[in-house]
């Protein structure tokens, strides 16, 4: 019966992309949508990124200097550590996690809300592609300022740990900083920005979806939204997996 579901509901969401990524009746009308949704989507999420960043840089620099204690570890191994984990995840699959919260309830709410007001219905009267309409900008808007996102998380988590080793007597500033250079691989910072383009159009393709097939009324909103997040998370959690084997083996 699950597996009968989540085929039929495979099967939607395919035939629901297909829809979204049709030619834009108006390109005018398609780009200042799509502006309109990076401010709404991207910029309206810098500062949760840079607040949520510099508390985790610091964090990972304070855990791995208390858990390093070996006399064989160099202590700037603190500073290629902390760069890594955030190069390698934290800036990727956890920051879209976080994101899949806000951005994604919000995706899935307000085409939702929209679905229940039959709105989307008004626009399928007036002979509008709806779903073109409503998602496409949301996916393309999302999907170009996920790596300013990305951008702004690793250079915040630096900042926090360096603000441990500036604060505390941890470890001293030279040290933590040397060890951001040391060893450093450039592949790394595509690697994590390749994964976030993935993400980020799993967030938005997944959350309209969920919001454009509501059925009922506002309780089922808040489902759908529940449901968007969910789906989101687990399916970062998957790719982040495949992803990692194909752009790190």
């Amino acid at each position: 019966m699950i597996i009968t579901k989540s085929m039929s509901d495979f099967g939607r969401y395919c035939l629901f992309i297909a829809r979204v990524f049709s030619i834009p009746d108006k390109w005018k009308v398609f780009f200042r949508r799509t502006v309109t949704e990076i401010s709404k989507l991207g910029v309206d999420s810098i500062p949760l990124v840079i607040i949520i960043s510099i508390f985790i840089g610091a964090v990972c620099a304070i855990q791995m200097e208390l858990n390093t204690t070996s006399p064989l570890m160099p202590a700037y191994a603190v500073g290629l550590a902390t760069r890594d984990i955030v190069l390698l995840e934290f800036s990727n699959s956890i920051l879209c996690l976080i994101l899949a919260g806000k951005v994604g309830s919000n995706i899935a709410s307000e085409i939702g809300t929209m679905r229940v007001t039959e709105q989307i219905d008004a626009l399928e009267i007036m002979g509008v592609n709806s779903a073109n309409y409503l998602v496409l900008p949301k996916i393309v808007a999302f999907v170009l300022f996920m790596p300013v996102l990305g951008a702004f998380c690793i250079f915040t988590a630096m900042l926090g740990g360096i603000g441990v080793a500036v604060f505390t007597d941890l470890i001293s500033l030279s040290k933590f900083t040397y060890g951001l250079q040391a060893m450093f691989n450039e592949w790394y910072v595509w690697y994590g920005l390749i994964k976030s383009l993935f993400f980020a159009f799993i967030i938005a393709s997944v959350s309209s979806f969920f919001g454009y097939y509501v059925k009922g009324g506002a309780l089922d909103v808040g489902k759908s939204s529940t449901d968007a997040v969910v789906c989101s998370s687990i399916m970062i959690l998957l790719f982040d997996v495949i992803l990692t084997k194909l752009l790190l083996q």
